[in-house]
């Protein structure tokens, strides 16, 4: 498997942080021979960013199963149960608020992604595939994302 950045985030926030993602403005940085792809983006509010979390540091007996963000009053989870960066495969999907594109630069809000994160894809949200209707989550969840965006 093979995969190839399309441009970089840059972002105000250079590490990574636990709350306060929602009002955080950032800019994807496209490659200029990959720009073409965005023709008509515009015409979306929101996007998909997936993105490398080129900064974690996954350690299996440390991150395999653990308390999220390592609060105490929260549940041992194992990894794929949690949205945590530091996992086997570090990729970082999140819905993003499109505010502008200029060229190959999106303006974009609520991205949880740390400054020159390789962005490798970006897909137009649509609510006819990528909302869910009636779905669960843990209570803990619930609790965990107080204050992230």
């Amino acid at each position: 498997m093979e995969l190839s950045p399309i441009g970089c985030v840059v972002s105000p926030v250079g590490e990574a942080i636990d709350d306060s993602w929602g009002e955080i403005v950032s800019e994807i940085l496209i490659n200029e021979n990959l720009a073409g792809g965005l023709e008509g983006i515009e015409e979306f509010s929101h996007l998909l960013i997936v993105y490398h979390m080129h900064r974690s540091d996954y350690q299996e007996a440390r991150h395999l199963l653990r308390r999220p963000r390592d609060r105490k009053d929260l549940p041992r989870r194992g990894i794929f149960a949690q949205r945590a960066r530091h996992r086997p495969n570090p990729l970082g999907v999140t819905a993003v608020e499109l505010l502008a594109r200029r060229d190959n630069t999106l303006r974009v809000r609520g991205l949880d992604a740390v400054d020159g994160s390789p962005v490798l894809d970006i897909k137009p949200y649509v609510p006819a595939f990528d909302r869910v209707q009636r779905a669960r989550v843990p209570g803990w969840m619930d609790e965990l994302m107080k204050g992230y965006f």
